[in-house]
């Protein structure tokens, strides 16, 4: 009963439409963080125009993040308990709306709220995407395929320097976020026809399919949410997150402004710099996700895998430090994308240590907790970076902060998790 086979003949048999499905998730990543970076890009514009102050530009990026948070964390919940097809769609539709809304305020207050409402639309996205990497790729397949997913975000990141002073400068700074904002009901129109679970999708074949259930069975009994929060697992992933997110939104929301504020680059001149920051990123992402994949097929262990690629994703952060320090503009630009890489690809493994040590039933809710930490993080970041711009000019302290938080980060997560052992859920 058994024949011989070629190993490449096998790779067409087993199929490959869970790449499909991760290049959606690809695309809402991409969405996302266009619609998020918006403001990011005009801020300095929006800086004169409405009148604001750094200190109100904190609480304005800070609104976004506390509705993140709280949204992030019953996102999970939701997604684990509609399932990702319906969860995806509906989070998806609300931040369109919210993202086209801000054309319409003109005050700190009403950006704040714009931004609010937004925050709350996105949190959907990472539990969604996370939840769907579990179900449909095997262990050994998940790093790469969050990374590829992950890397949307700097796309997504690299799409709004190019298109949105674009559009501001030929057509209002309203235009660029209503244009971009309802762009992303597009997506939706792609999702619902193509996504369906793996063993109830009519073009997935027999051989994907058991490619894809390949893993040792998950537990059948339903996990209670709040029994994932005493969990020292849980904390590892939530403090790691808390700790490194902060980062990422500080780049997000005060790239823009500290470019213009140290170098004088403003809305014709920031697309380059911004791109290039978030196409290193981009490969941090994928190459973050491939490397610990890499040591795993490589008999690596999966707890020295994951904590070694983000050993060598923190080190490569930490001259980030002297970006505020240095007089070539160009210079401060290859610091941060450096060290934007080498979050993104820290971040891939980190999303990946959840399904590690959940099973896949509780991949959204843990991710979810992960995410209103790593908001929270943001929220506090932003406030910080706020109140210290405003009373001392500065932007030393904060990427101070940036260059050495991902060791401790590393350190904490070894503390909790010394082998990323699995949860005990019994």
């Amino acid at each position: 009963m058994h024949q011989d086979f070629n190993p490449s003949q096998e790779k067409v048999k087993i199929g490959h439409y869970r790449w499909v499905i991760c290049a959606l998730l690809f695309f809402a990543t991409t969405i996302n963080y266009v619609d998020r970076a918006v403001l990011g890009v005009l801020a300095p514009t929006l800086r004169t125009e409405i009148g604001w102050t750094d200190q109100e530009y904190g609480y304005i990026s800070a609104a976004f993040t506390l509705a993140y948070a709280i949204g992030f964390i019953f996102a999970g919940w939701f997604i684990d308990k509609v399932g990702t097809r319906l969860g995806y769609t509906l989070y998806l539709t609300i931040w369109s709306l919210a993202a086209a809304a801000h054309a319409l305020v003109r005050s700190a207050f009403g950006f704040g709220a714009a931004r609010f409402a937004l925050g709350i639309g996105e949190s959907g996205n990472f539990p969604a995407a996370i939840k769907t990497v579990a179900e449909w790729f095997p262990k050994k397949e998940r790093a790469f395929a969050t990374g590829i997913f992950n890397a949307g975000s700097n796309v997504g990141a690299i799409l709004a320097p190019l298109i949105v002073p674009w559009i501001a400068l030929n057509w209002g700074w309203q235009e660029a976020f209503i244009i971009t904002g309802l762009a992303g009901l597009i997506w939706i129109v792609f999702w619902l026809p193509v996504y369906h679970r793996p063993a109830e999708h009519p073009k997935l074949s027999k051989a994907e399919l058991a490619h894809i259930e390949s893993d040792p069975p998950d537990p059948p009994a339903k996990i209670p949410w709040l029994k994932l929060l005493p969990l020292k697992q849980t904390w590892a992933f939530a403090t790691g997150k808390f700790l490194t997110d902060a980062i990422w939104w500080f780049y997000l929301f005060w790239f823009p402004l500290f470019m213009n504020d140290r170098f004088g680059v403003d809305l014709r001149t920031i697309g380059l710099p911004m791109i290039i920051v978030y196409l290193l990123a981009d490969v941090g992402s994928v190459a973050g996700g491939w490397f610990s994949s890499f040591l795993l097929k490589h008999n690596w262990t999966v707890n020295g895998a994951r904590k070694t690629a983000m050993l060598v994703c923190a080190l490569l952060i930490l001259p980030v430090a002297i970006a505020p320090h240095v007089s070539g503009q160009w210079i401060a630009v290859i610091l941060i994308g450096v060290a934007a890489a080498a979050h993104q690809g820290f971040s891939a493994n980190i999303f990946t240590t959840t399904s590690d040590m959940f099973p896949r039933k509780a991949v959204g809710s843990v991710v979810g907790i992960g995410g209103f930490a790593g908001a929270m993080g943001g929220f506090f970041m932003n406030l910080g970076a706020g109140w210290l711009k405003e009373n001392t000019g500065s932007y030393e302290i904060m990427f101070a902060i940036a260059g050495v938080v991902y060791l401790i980060a590393l350190l904490i997560m070894h503390l909790l998790v010394p082998k990323l052992e699995p949860a005990k859920l019994d």
